[in-house]
């Protein structure tokens, strides 16, 4: 049972898995702002341009008072996703942080040297340094 739980835990953190969810999370969250952009001012404009009768029934205080309840919804969507959006970023954050918690730093394998003559970076396997030409007496052997 311990051996199944650890294998779940390597599959649910691995990267791919996580980036899936979120991808998921964040389309629904803006399929929101999709829809409320849609309901509240696309579908109304197309009701007053289709509907010629309708725009005479209208009065001045409604118009605005049906506007801003629009405006109103679609902002709110939008607050919405922006919230869902940070709550995301610091669980990610959170995850990343603790799956190094447990790791070693890997040891960066040394590939240059500095130049004893001109003080410049060169190859460690380099014979000579390309900058000043000098001849490197100590020449690393590889293992």
């Amino acid at each position: 049972m311990k051996k199944f739980l650890s294998e779940f835990k390597e599959f649910a953190m691995r990267g791919n898995v996580m980036d899936l969810a979120i991808g998921v999370i964040i389309g629904a969250a803006f399929a929101d702002i999709v829809t409320s952009l849609t309901n509240n001012f696309i579908n109304p404009l197309l009701n007053l341009l289709t509907h010629p009768r309708a725009i005479m029934n209208l009065t001045g205080p409604i118009i605005v008072d049906s506007l801003a309840t629009y405006f109103s919804n679609f902002i709110s969507s939008v607050i919405n996703f922006l919230i869902m959006a940070f709550i995301l970023f610091c669980l990610v954050k959170a995850v990343n942080k603790a799956m190094t918690i447990g790791k070693k730093p890997t040891e960066e394998e040394v590939t240059t040297r500095e130049c004893p003559f001109c003080k410049s970076e060169i190859s460690i396997k380099a014979t000579k340094c390309p900058h000043c030409t000098s001849l490197l007496d100590e020449v690393v052997e590889e293992a």
